[in-house]
C-alpha cells in the first residue's frame, strides 16, 4: 500500500468541514489521499457480506490501492445483513470513507473508493441475489464472525439455527448469509454461470474450510444435487487477516472532522500494520493482490497459527487480565513493566516454542512487532472489545497452546493464569469491585457457574462445549485453582509477578533455519 498524505492530528482547521461525497471529492486532495481512478469504471466483481470497520480498514484498502494501480476490474458491492447504521453513513457519501492510520508519531488519511454501491439486506433480499447471481460477481467476501457459521464443535457439521431453518422452509426467500449464497448458487448453476469464490476473512482457523461446510451443509439440507454441485465446483481459500481497528467512537469522528477538515459520517481509524495471507485456490478469476501487498500462498494453516496463538490469544490475555486490574486500553497494559514482561514470556516462552515456522516470516519478530503495536497509543483498542465472545475466543487463541503444552510437557504456567484471567472476568467485577460488562452469547450461563465455583474451576471446566477435556486433567486443575486463589488474594499484578520471578529468562529461540517444520494439531 502506497504512502498516504501526512496530517497533523493536534492541529485545528480554520476552514469548516467539507461533507465527505463524490462532488467534493477533488477539493479535499490536499487534506487526504483521495482516489484518482474513475470510481464509474469500477466493475462491481466483489460483494462483500457485512461491512463493518475493519473490512473497510483492510480488504477495501487492498482494492483501493489496486484501482490506484490502474485495475478497475474489482469494485466492491457491500451488503449488511443485520443493521443499517452502515447503508445510512454511507449512501449520502456515494460509499465513500475516509481511513485514519495512527502511529505514534504520525496520522495519515486516505479516501478509499473501492465501495461502489451498498445494500441492506432485509430491505432488499432480491436485489442482494441479484447481486450474486450477476455473472460480473466473481469474489464473495465475509466477515459475519465466527459464531455464524454454526458449526458443531462435536461433529464439525454444520447446525443450522432458526434462521437458517426458516431460509430452508423459504429457500428463494433467504435472511441468513448462508441462505443468501446459496441460493444465489443454485441460481448461477442453473443459469450455466460460473460460481463465485466465497472467501471468509473472519477471525477463525481454517476459515475456508468452515465456510465450506456452513455453504455445503446449509445446501445438503436443501438439495444434494445441489450440495455436490457446490462441492465440486466452487472454491472456498482460507485467509488470514490482521490489522488492529478499534471502534470509532463520536468524539474520535469529531475530531477527525476539526483535523482534517472532512466530515465524514463513519470514518476508520486503523495501525499503520495490515498483512493478509490468501490460500492461492479460486474458481472465477481473481484480483492480483500480490501486486498490493496481499501473499497468496498454498497453505495458510502455519500463518493461522502464527496469528491466532500470538496476537488473538495474547489479546485474549490482556482483555481479561487488564480489566481485572482496572486497565481500559491495550496501551496502558502494554506501558506497565508486569503486564509487559508477561505478554513477552507468555508469546516467547509458552506459544511460540510450540508453533511451527511459516515461511518467510521470524515469530521472535513478530512477537516484538506485537509487543510494539499493542503500545501504540495513537490506536489504545479497548480492552472491553478484546473480551467480546470469551466463549467463542478461548477455545479457538487459548485452550490450543495449553493444551498442547500439557501433551508435550511444555511451560505453561503463564498460559494458565490467562485461562484463570477469563474464569476470574466471568464474576464480572475487577479486583477493586468496580462492575465488569461481560459480552458473550454464554454470559448468563457462564457467569452463573463462575459464582458458583469462586476459586474452584471445576464448575466451568465441566463445560465440555467450551473446555473440551480439561477437566479430567486433576493436575492442572488444581494448578488452575491455585491461581484462582492467587488472583482473589493478591490481585492480578501480584500474581503476575509471582510467575514471573519463578519462570525465570526466556529460553533462546532456535533460528528459523533449523526449526522444525512440523504441523502443530488444532
Amino acid at each position: 500500500m502506497t504512502d498516504v498524505a501526512s496530517t497533523p492530528s493536534t492541529r485545528q482547521l480554520d476552514r469548516p468541514a467539507e461533507p465527505l461525497n463524490a462532488t467534493t471529492l477533488s477539493g479535499l486532495a490536499d487534506r487526504a489521499q483521495v482516489p484518482t481512478y474513475d470510481r464509474s469504471a469500477l466493475t462491481p466483481a466483489v460483494v462483500h457480506m457485512s461491512v463493518g470497520g475493519f473490512t473497510r480498514a483492510h480488504q477495501l484498502v487492498y482494492l483501493d490501492e489496486l484501482a490506484e494501480r490502474g485495475c478497475t476490474d474489482w469494485g466492491v458491492v457491500g451488503v449488511g445483513l443485520h443493521s443499517t447504521h452502515m447503508r445510512d453513513a454511507l449512501a449520502p457519501q456515494d460509499h465513500l470513507y475516509t481511513v485514519v492510520e495512527r502511529g505514534e508519531d504520525a496520522e495519515r488519511a486516505r479516501v478509499v473508493g473501492a465501495m461502489v454501491d451498498y445494500v441492506y439486506a432485509p430491505d432488499a433480499p432480491e436485489r442482494v441475489l441479484d447481486l450474486l447471481a450477476d455473472e460480473r460477481t466473481r469474489v464473495v467476501t465475509m466477515t459475519v464472525t465466527g459464531t455464524a457459521y454454526r458449526i458443531d464443535p462435536h461433529s464439525g457439521e454444520f447446525e443450522p439455527d432458526d434462521e437458517a431453518r426458516a431460509d430452508l422452509e423459504h429457500p428463494h426467500r433467504p435472511s441468513s448469509v448462508f441462505g443468501f449464497l446459496v441460493e444465489a448458487l443454485d441460481r448461477r448453476r442453473r443459469a450455466g454461470t460460473p460460481p463465485f469464490t466465497v472467501v471468509s476473512c473472519d477471525n477463525m482457523q481454517s476459515n475456508g474450510t468452515a465456510a465450506r461446510t456452513a455453504v455445503v451443509g446449509f445446501a445438503r439440507l436443501r438439495d444434494e444435487v445441489l450440495a455436490r454441485w457446490i462441492a465440486d465446483e466452487v472454491a472456498f481459500p482460507s485467509s488470514m487477516v490482521d490489522r488492529i481497528t478499534p471502534a470509532t467512537s463520536t468524539d474520535e469522528r469529531d475530531a477527525i472532522a476539526a483535523d482534517l477538515g472532512i466530515d465524514d459520517n463513519w470514518p476508520v481509524i486503523t495501525e499503520p500494520f495490515s498483512q493478509w495471507f490468501v490460500e492461492d485456490r479460486f474458481c472465477n478469476g481473481r484480483p492480483e493482490l500480490e501486486t498490493v501487498g496481499v501473499r497468496f500462498v498454498d497453505d495458510i494453516a502455519h500463518y493461522e497459527l502464527m496469528k491466532t496463538r500470538l496476537l488473538n490469544a495474547s489479546h485474549c490475555a490482556i482483555g481479561f487480565l487488564g480489566q481485572l486490574a482496572g486497565l481500559e486500553t491495550t496501551d496502558q497494559v502494554v506501558s506497565d513493566p508486569v503486564f509487559h514482561d508477561y505478554l513477552d514470556r507468555l508469546m516467547l516462552g509458552e506459544v511460540i516454542p510450540l508453533l511451527p515456522r511459516p515461511s518467510g516470516v521470524d515469530l521472535p519478530e513478530y512477537e516484538s512487532s506485537l509487543l510494539r503495536r499493542f503500545a501504540n497509543p495513537a490506536i489504545g483498542d479497548q480492552l472491553g472489545r478484546l473480551s467480546r465472545r470469551g466463549s467463542t475466543k478461548v477455545p479457538n487463541y487459548l485452550l490450543p497452546s495449553l493444551c498442547a503444552a500439557l501433551q508435550e510437557r511444555r511451560p505453561h504456567a503463564l498460559l494458565t493464569i490467562a485461562v484463570a484471567g477469563w474464569l476470574r472476568y466471568l464474576h464480572g467485577a475487577d479486583e477493586a469491585g468496580r462492575p465488569i460488562e461481560v459480552q458473550d452469547q454464554l454470559a448468563d450461563r457462564l457467569q452463573e457457574l463462575a459464582r458458583r465455583g469462586g476459586t474452584d474451576p471445576r464448575p466451568l471446566l465441566a463445560e465440555r462445549s467450551v473446555f473440551g477435556d480439561l477437566v479430567e486433567d486433576e493436575a492442572f486443575v488444581m494448578r488452575l485453582e491455585e491461581v484462582l486463589r492467587q488472583l482473589a488474594d493478591g490481585g492480578v499484578r501480584a500474581t503476575l509477578a509471582g510467575h514471573l520471578a519463578a519462570a525465570g529468562p526466556v529460553p533462546a529461540q532456535p533460528d528459523v533455519d533449523d526449526a522444525a517444520e512440523e504441523q502443530v494439531p488444532a
